[in-house]
């Protein structure tokens, strides 16, 4: 038997399904402007199906990306938001954590957007100064290269919390960062900054599977959380995109993301989750088949 961490899975596509609205490029942070009442429940539900963290709505609450629409300022009262609302659903089940996620500061899959690391460390170190009291850990979601890992680890260095750091890679190669840089170039940054855990997240399950070898050889604790899109296509990689120009695979039923999941699990991933696409339904799934197979989720 292995205690295993059941992540939750995807929050902002679920909640932009759940608005009833068109995705925006502010994606979920516009649900949260509108509907916070939605983000508990999503939060709810994932608890309610075993997941054991919610992960909160600030992937994408940044100044930069608020800037556009002359928003900036509202960063502290969305952080009170998506942290009240992650600890209602908390305070339901017992047991429950909540990580605080930090996503990247300009646009996703976006290596080519060079943030200077000295920079970025500052623009994450006012998101961990807010959360920190209120948060188990962090999460250090969709990361594309070394650069990208190197700012928000420098936020994150001195926070008191656990650090789990999420690496995205390529489509068809998943011992490549989406940078293209070999996964273990992220070695010295990991021995530098020492997070907690390293995962895969939001790219191609097959892939993830390919990658999660890599990670082993880091010494750290490990896992993934997948992503449901056929691809990351070119329509996406433009400024101020929105989820609608990404296409859901239809094979990626609960029973098949399961079934991926289950194999990380046999590769020694202790953290297992879901990300965009990937929804309670296949959640409860994952929880249900980690249970039959004698490990504890935790």
């Amino acid at each position: 038997m292995t205690d295993i961490t059941l992540m939750d899975g995807s929050i902002g596509q679920e909640l932009v399904k759940r608005s009833g609205n068109r995705a925006t490029p502010l994606w979920s942070t516009r649900v949260m402007m509108d509907q916070p009442d939605l983000v508990g429940a999503v939060h709810s539900d994932y608890f309610a199906v075993g997941a054991t963290i919610a992960t909160t709505n600030t992937y994408a609450v940044h100044r930069s990306r608020l800037a556009r629409i002359g928003l900036e300022d509202e960063v502290p009262a969305l952080i009170e938001t998506a942290m009240a609302q992650a600890e209602m659903a908390r305070d339901r089940y017992a047991g429950g954590r909540i990580a605080g996620a930090l996503g990247p500061l300009l646009a996703s899959y976006r290596p080519d957007l060079k943030v200077n690391p000295d920079e970025a460390a500052l623009k994450f170190g006012e998101l961990v100064q807010l959360m920190a009291p209120r948060v188990d850990l962090f999460l250090i979601e969709t990361v594309s290269s070394v650069q990208e890992a190197e700012g928000a680890l420098r936020a994150t260095q001195d926070c008191g919390k656990p650090v789990w750091l999420a690496l995205t890679v390529r489509d068809d190669d998943g011992r490549r960062l989406r940078s293209g840089e070999p996964l273990t170039d992220i070695a010295p940054v990991l021995s530098r900054y020492a997070p907690e855990a390293v995962l895969l997240n939001c790219s191609r399950p097959e892939v993830v599977t390919d990658g999660l070898p890599v990670l082993r050889q880091f010494g750290l604790r490990y896992g993934a959380y997948a992503n449901g899109f056929t691809e990351i296509s070119d329509a996406f990689l433009q400024d101020a995109p929105t989820v609608e120009v990404l296409q859901r695979r239809v094979d990626l039923d609960p029973a098949a993301y399961a079934e991926h999941a289950m194999n990380w699990v046999a590769q020694g991933a202790t953290i297992v989750g879901g990300c965009c696409e990937v929804g309670p339904d296949h959640i409860a799934e994952l929880a249900r088949r980690l249970r039959a197979a004698g490990h504890r989720i935790v």
